[in-house]
């Protein structure tokens, strides 16, 4: 609570400047526009020849600012929510230069990279490093990261789980598709992991991550079967930290690793699930990494919002 009332003080000072900040001077391939920051990693081109264009910040994320959703270590869903909204008004409050392709993500958005930004943002513990891939992020970004850990600044001030639940997706969101997905984030490497699935979650529905804890030898006999099944040839060329990942991850969220190439993951999900099954491959349940509450695009913002978000 005592960092929850800190970091609402904090914001309670920066709040009257908000909407004189609103505008903020971003350069985007030598050329300077406004823009307004939605959230801490996206923003908007208010004027100029590419008004109305929508902007993700790659390389971080910020945590949803639709409202208190994210939870982790001690800390509560208010005291996330506070430091999401932090992020935004850091944001705004700066002057930053970006490059960009103009390469979009999967909701339109041009991609950009505004590295004094990103690092800035998560030295200070308003942002983790993060790639959507199964790379791992920039070093001078994780060093940074570290820092905040370390330091224990903003998000990590309560807590540091390996896994960040950044983003939650209900399957009858798209009835067309017979799953959906979740991403975690590596906060030890930023890489991203979607996890497949079938559920229909409830609206403010809470979803949780844990860790599972593989036994020693579960690992070893799991990895003797795996290099001599179906994708034992790609397997066995894994090193083995990666090989103990894709094993743990399984048991963690019942997914494949997004290491393993598209082509071959229905053959490590038979592989896997057969070790499962007969007893090979065991886990029992760790430590929670991280929580979020389940909101509908649709129902995050204006009259409509979910009663949680209120």
């Amino acid at each position: 609570m005592r960092a929850y009332l800190a970091a609402l003080a904090l914001l309670v000072l920066w709040a009257p400047s908000a909407q004189a900040d609103a505008k903020t001077l971003v350069t985007v391939n030598g050329k300077s526009m406004p823009v307004f920051f939605n959230d801490g990693d996206s923003f908007r081109v208010l004027e100029g020849s590419r008004s109305g264009m929508k902007a993700r910040l790659a390389g971080f994320n910020t945590l949803e600012s639709h409202g208190p959703v994210h939870r982790w270590g001690l800390a509560s869903t208010k005291e996330m929510y506070v430091m999401a909204k932090m992020a935004t008004l850091f944001g705004r409050r700066g002057v930053w230069s970006c490059t960009s392709d103009m390469t979009t993500d999967t909701y339109g958005r041009a991609l950009l990279q505004c590295p004094e930004l990103a690092e800035a943002m998560i030295r200070k513990g308003f942002a983790h490093a993060m790639t959507v891939t199964a790379e791992p992020a920039i070093p001078r970004l994780l060093a940074a990261q570290q820092e905040a850990k370390d330091k224990k600044r903003g998000i990590w001030s309560q807590g540091a789980p390996e896994w960040v639940l950044t983003s939650l997706h209900s399957v009858d969101e798209r009835p067309d598709k017979p799953t959906a997905y979740n991403r975690l984030v590596s906060s030890i490497d930023g890489h991203s992991e979607k996890v497949r699935h079938d559920r229909r979650y409830k609206e403010c529905e809470e979803v949780c991550a844990y860790d599972a804890v593989v036994p020693e030898e579960s690992f070893v006999a799991s990895i003797m079967r795996l290099n001599e099944g179906l994708a034992g040839e790609h397997f066995t060329a894994l090193s083995e930290s990666n090989k103990r990942h894709v094993l743990r991850f399984w048991m963690m969220a019942t997914s494949v690793a997004a290491l393993v190439p598209k082509d071959l993951r229905e053959a490590y999900r038979a592989e896997l699930k057969a070790v499962q099954e007969d007893g090979t491959l065991t886990a029992t349940q760790g430590e929670l990494q991280s929580c979020m509450i389940y909101v509908d695009f649709k129902r995050r913002f204006g009259g409509g919002r979910a009663k949680c978000l209120k």
